[in-house]
């Protein structure tokens, strides 16, 4: 009996010894939380952009959503390098990322769309309310994005929108209806093109996006006083993102 016990006990050794083998070393499980940590900068990115906002200093707040921007472009691809989810099971990269861009996309522009005067000041509040709301529950659905990785409906890129709303400077009639539209927008099932993501066409879509990035510098540095061409030039790119596929689809119906 005493062998029996002595064998388990060896085998149950060389099991743990096993397991503690398999397990990353302390460098690789640092370096993958710090890709967490820096996700997470992304919120206090947030701050700093909020911070400008409060001081109406526009321009400025749109840059630090920028680097925010940058963050959640890198910080994806450099996850799946160092196989985050694997290293770090118990941190969820996704909901991380989930939070982070509800504070960029979503509640920094909402309170500069509401504050900047440029919709009609009793709808602005009510229109406020409908972004936030409206925006966690599109964060919270598990269709947001078909199978071709297109987004369903307006994808709550409210960052984006602000940006329109300060580069155009619409009556505040014309701005509080393409707010009430978009808000209504983000439960109307088409498809919204993934800069990324989305493989049709992707050279295009790229080679646009970096032309948007230019332009959209540009116009931040200029305080939004950007002649007719630079306008034009954005707001194409931006009707691309936005029906690119409507029309792709549609094209197709005919040919």
């Amino acid at each position: 009996m005493a062998y029996v016990q002595t064998g388990a006990i060896l085998i149950a050794e060389a099991m743990d010894i096993q397991q503690d083998s398999l397990k990353p070393r302390p460098a690789i499980r640092a370096a993958a939380f710090s890709v967490h940590i820096f996700t997470a900068f992304g919120a206090a990115i947030a701050l700093l952009a909020m911070l400008e906002a409060v001081r109406e200093h526009w321009a400025g707040m749109f840059q630090w959503l920028g680097v925010a921007l940058i963050i959640d472009a890198i910080d994806g691809p450099i996850a799946r390098l160092l196989k985050v989810k694997d290293v770090q099971p118990n941190w969820s990269g996704d909901v991380l990322d989930l939070v982070v861009d509800f504070v960029t996309y979503v509640f920094v522009p909402a309170y500069a769309i509401v504050a900047s005067g440029l919709l009609l000041p009793v709808a602005a509040p009510l229109l406020g309310i409908a972004i936030i709301v409206t925006s966690a529950l599109y964060f919270a659905d598990l269709r947001m994005k078909a199978d071709d990785n297109h987004f369903r409906g307006f994808p709550a890129l409210w960052n984006a929108a602000a940006f329109y709303l300060f580069l155009l400077h619409w009556p505040p009639l014309w701005s509080t209806l393409l707010v009430a539209t978009l808000v209504v927008l983000t439960f109307v099932p088409f498809h919204v093109l993934h800069p990324v993501r989305v493989v049709r066409l992707r050279w295009l879509t790229m080679s646009l996006i970096a032309v948007w990035a230019v332009l959209g510098l540009y116009t931040l540095d200029m305080d939004f006083r950007v002649g007719t061409g630079v306008t034009v030039a954005l707001c194409a790119i931006a009707l691309w993102i936005s029906f690119s596929d409507a029309m792709i689809r549609l094209a197709r119906s005919f040919a």
